[in-house]
């Protein structure tokens, strides 16, 4: 895909994930993986645990909604975008 290709809020696959487009720079474009999410949970005394949740569990508790946003947005570079397909 071509910068040109990105819309906020579009969708597009990249090396087997799926992505949502939140913001696209002059360079970049800045995304966040919506078929999955990985939660960490933290007590007092307790070691950190993770957990992985579908996409349709994280969008459900609005781990999706933002910005800002409960997960991490990616960073796709011009290399990156170009292996990435629309949806």
């Amino acid at each position: 895909m071509d910068r040109s290709d990105f819309r906020v809020g579009g969708e597009f696959i990249c090396s087997g994930r799926r992505y949502r487009c939140t913001d696209i720079g002059s360079r970049t474009v800045l995304a966040i993986q919506v078929d999955e999410a990985t939660i960490a949970t933290k007590k007092a005394g307790e070691p950190v645990t993770t957990r992985t949740i579908s996409g349709q569990e994280a969008q459900a508790i609005g781990w999706f909604d933002g910005p800002p946003y409960g997960v991490i947005e990616h960073v796709f570079d011009e290399n990156d975008q170009a292996v990435c397909e629309p949806l």
